[in-house]
């Protein structure tokens, strides 16, 4: 019973990405969820609450495995820039989901504790290299790292105008901070 129960709710979250990221929330319905999972309704309200709850569900583990997929590497944030860019080319549908929460909820979804517990964590490693005199000082730590995650972000859909690779994403970021093309980030 307990396989069944976590299964049913794999399949709800898998359907509820696909959904949410096409439609965002308020175009998103739990019938064409619960249809896609192969479930009711009745059991999506039953784990996951209402439909903003579910989309909080699908944010927040989304966020988990770009963290998990992408760690942050202060001493190199052009590296890491580049290396997020890839994953959101490859997980499109995260930057898609985080983008729907922004236009839909003012951005709800960034005060998740899991999201707030990975913005929070960046930034003070940020501050850390900062005080180590491993990153400029000429900005806050919150400033790098909205620059950082702005110019990881790859164009929504298809886009002539944007570089094959990520090599460009770190070659900005590094611009950005004051680095010369092609060098490493001071190491302290």
């Amino acid at each position: 019973m307990l396989k069944d129960s976590a299964q049913t709710k794999e399949r709800i979250l898998a359907a509820a990405v696909e959904e949410f990221s096409a439609f965002g929330l308020a175009g998103s319905r739990i019938d064409r969820i619960a249809d896609a999972a192969r479930s009711n309704k009745a059991m999506i309200y039953r784990y996951f609450g209402n439909k903003e709850q579910l989309f909080d569900a699908v944010f927040d583990a989304m966020v988990v495995a770009t963290v998990d997929a992408v760690p942050l590497d202060v001493a190199d944030l052009p590296g890491y820039a580049a290396a997020l860019h890839e994953q959101h080319r490859r997980e499109p549908r995260t930057l898609r989901i985080a983008t729907w929460d922004r236009l839909e909820r003012d951005g709800a979804g960034t005060r998740l504790p899991t999201v707030r517990e990975a913005t929070d964590d960046k930034i003070a490693q940020i501050r850390a290299a900062q005080a180590r005199g491993q990153l400029t000082a000429a900005y806050s730590a919150e400033a790098i790292l909205k620059l950082v995650i702005a110019l990881s972000q790859p164009a929504l859909g298809p886009s002539s105008e944007e570089p094959d690779g990520s090599g460009w994403v770190a070659t900005a970021v590094r611009a950005a901070l004051g680095e010369p093309a092609g060098s490493p980030l001071p190491t302290g």
